[in-house]
């Protein structure tokens, strides 16, 4: 490609980043990240300096998740967190590395880890690059990655695709951030919903309004029934993405998945602790305590009283959800005190707990501006 035409591009993307973006569904201004102070940063000094404000620590937190290594729903996640804030060109590249590790149609797979609905968690951001690039290879991986979802039978009788890889059979609260979204942004509304209603069916409790962690298909029973916070914050999250590309044809299913939202949103909460943390296992004070699902409800919940489906009053502790990832940041971007790396066992870092303040963040910022 000649230079004239990158130069071409970069302007576009540019250009881009101060409209709406209807199919993430959010306001991409993408210089609304820039130091505090509009001063150019000299290379290799940002961390020399005391943190300046709050695009500071969002700036700080975008350059620490970049140098974190990612597995195949890490890659989504962060390039779902880089669209949604406007960072185009960021979002961009990141559909073109899953690309470049696509294998038998699934993207980012990584040393044989492929699961389809983790490896389908950047779609939304491909399908994104294929409209605003025009490039064919992001339509022509899309297409691929659908295929893999349409023709498999690691589902169970009913189509509920598997959320472990071939052959295990589980069905996991994750799957609905992963899958669902993908299938909607490629207008795929009734296998999105059919998918939704799914992961609810094997894994939801009525009495609790919290999802079990893992089902087990093959034993008929679950492998993990804990209430794992961050499962219940990719519920909640993936469903609110859902809502949003919704059409209006679709007005009765969209007032189901909102009450599916408020469910699990009202689950987690009777669970916040006075810190604005939650534990591990929502309902168990002796696992360890963690701060990405607050960010995650932060997320659903600033979304969601934008949109207009959830009261104001559930801004109320969003306040002191936030407010604890944030002061969990540290000089070197990293957020401290998520479910973490690498078994996911204990509190410590992880990609998707940056790329979930990063989308909090953003959503906050959003709703901000909507209230103007």
């Amino acid at each position: 490609m000649s230079s004239k035409k990158l130069d071409s591009r970069r302007s576009f993307l540019k250009k881009a980043g101060g409209v709406t973006i209807g199919m993430a569904g959010i306001s991409a201004v993408g210089n609304n990240l820039g130091s505090s102070n509009n001063q150019p940063q000299k290379s290799g000094q940002l961390f020399l300096k005391e943190i300046s404000g709050i695009k500071d620590k969002i700036e700080r937190v975008k350059i620490a998740t970049l140098g974190m290594q990612r597995y195949d729903w890490e890659q989504g996640t962060v390039a779902q967190a880089f669209l949604e804030m406007g960072e185009l060109d960021l979002a961009i590249s990141f559909a073109r590395g899953a690309i470049v590790r696509q294998e038998k149609g699934r993207f980012s797979v990584l040393k044989g880890n492929g699961p389809i609905t983790d490896c389908a968690s950047v779609g939304e951001v491909v399908l994104f690059a294929a409209e605003h690039t025009g490039d064919p290879i992001f339509r022509k991986g899309a297409d691929e990655m659908f295929e893999v979802i349409k023709t498999t039978k690691h589902k169970t009788p009913e189509g509920i695709i598997y959320h472990t890889q071939e052959p295990n059979k589980g069905i996991w609260s994750d799957a609905t951030y992963m899958l669902p979204p993908f299938l909607a942004a490629a207008g795929e509304y009734k296998e999105a919903l059919k998918q939704i209603d799914g992961f609810r069916k094997y894994l939801y409790h009525e009495n609790d309004k919290l999802y079990s962690h893992m089902w087990d298909d093959v034993k008929k029973q679950f492998n993990r029934e804990d209430f794992w916070g961050v499962g219940n914050g990719w519920s909640a999250a993936g469903i609110t993405r859902v809502i949003k590309m919704l059409p209006d044809s679709f007005l009765a299913e969209k007032k189901m998945l909102i009450s599916y939202t408020k469910d699990v949103i009202d689950g987690c909460l009777k669970y916040l602790r006075d810190d604005g943390l939650f534990h591990d296992v929502v309902n168990k004070p002796d696992t360890f305590p963690e701060v990405n699902l607050s960010q995650m409800l932060c997320y659903s919940i600033y979304r969601g009283v934008a949109a207009g489906y959830l009261n104001p009053s559930y801004l109320n502790p969003t306040e002191i959800m936030r407010k604890a990832a944030n002061d969990r940041v540290d000089k070197l971007g990293y957020v401290h005190d998520v479910c973490g790396l690498p078994h996911f066992n204990r509190s410590y870092f992880a990609p998707e707990g940056q790329a979930f303040y990063l989308l909090m963040e953003t959503a906050a910022a959003d709703l901000a501006k909507s209230r103007k």
